[in-house]
């Protein structure tokens, strides 16, 4: 067995640490991997965040915690991103020079650092001197290319044993969202666009993220809590599902995870044209990429005519087939060859 050390941002509760990480534990075991898991926040920072309570005291207490994982840690590691996040790159490269790593990134992290001077270059720094680099999505692949040779795309991607597809549907035409109460940001900024694709379908809009999210005013909807329970349930009563996003350089980069979950429960997407949602999307096909409110309210039309909805349905399920962990951990073990 390979000692294999994975820094991760969160624990199991963030979304990109447990699909992109913590759900491989199996597979690297099976792989001949000894998986040790090291996240930098914990769960209860996570949830304060989403109930919109900030710690000070949460960053200082992460680095002196990963501090200590890394006296410990093996000579092989899994990345998310950076080992301290807002520290600057000499401080990661101190642990980082004697050891082979694999960074992996689902975001346009970048961003976050492009107006702090000291921690401007510390991205690209990491990735140039990485033994290889996983990335989410085409926008990050053409980044990271050009800093490092040893690149591969892995989506983020969901458990398709988890979904069940043919349960009954909610009696009311449901369109839902699922994300986390920081990205409801994304579907506030689509507030009219809502309303209007409302005034002209009725339906309802159904958010999975948190029951304390305030309601778009003018929108029939209701907000429940993430669980994992709660996910494979509701998203496999519901019709539609949608990923609003507005056109800005973090955007860009962001994974199209919420469509490859919409399609692993079997339905069809309706998702701005940005980024990887045109690589996941197959117009007309498994869901449309509408540019205009026009186009939203025409898509949210068709879709709601349950004959074109069951095909397309049936075109998400087809889609979604090598959009699972079963098919990539063996990808992902190919690559890691450490």
């Amino acid at each position: 067995m390979k000692n294999l050390s994975i820094f991760t941002r969160y624990d199991r509760l963030g979304a990109s640490s447990r699909y992109r990480y913590f759900m491989y534990e199996k597979y690297l075991r099976e792989g001949d991997y000894e998986p040790e898991y090291y996240n930098f926040y914990d769960d209860a920072y996570l949830r304060a965040l989403y109930a919109g309570r900030r710690s000070f005291g949460a960053l200082p207490r992460a680095w002196l915690r990963r501090f200590r994982d890394l006296r410990q840690s093996a000579e092989n590691m899994l990345i998310e991103y950076e080992l301290f996040p807002f520290l600057p790159y000499w401080v990661d490269r101190m642990f980082l020079k004697h050891r082979r790593y694999v960074v992996n990134f689902d975001d346009n992290v970048w961003e976050k650092y492009a107006k702090i001077p000291w921690l401007r270059n510390k991205f690209d720094r990491i990735v140039a001197n990485a033994t290889g680099v996983i990335v989410a999505n085409d926008f990050l692949y053409r980044k990271t290319k050009l800093l490092n040779d040893n690149v591969i795309k892995i989506p983020t991607v969901p458990d398709a044993a988890i979904y069940i597809t043919d349960q009954p549907k909610f009696e009311k035409f449901t369109v839902v969202w699922i994300g986390t109460p920081v990205t409801y940001s994304y579907l506030e900024a689509f507030a009219d666009v809502l309303r209007t694709m409302s005034s002209a379908v009725e339906f309802e809009l159904l958010v999975i993220a948190s029951s304390s999210l305030k309601n778009i005013p003018g929108v029939s909807m209701r907000c429940v809590d993430w669980s994992p329970e709660v996910e494979t349930e509701l998203l496999g009563r519901s019709h539609v599902g949608i990923m609003p996003l507005t056109n800005e350089a973090f955007a860009q980069g962001k994974s199209a995870f919420k469509i490859i979950q919409y399609f692993a429960a079997g339905l069809p997407a309706v998702a701005s044209p940005i980024g990887e949602n045109c690589a996941v999307i197959q117009e007309g096909k498994t869901g449309f990429l509408p540019q205009s409110t026009a186009e939203w309210v025409s898509a949210i039309k068709k879709l709601s005519d349950q004959q074109l909805r069951q095909q397309m349905s049936e075109k998400a399920k087809e889609s979604a087939q090598h959009l699972t962990i079963q098919h990539w951990q063996k990808i992902l073990l190919d690559f890691l060859k450490f």
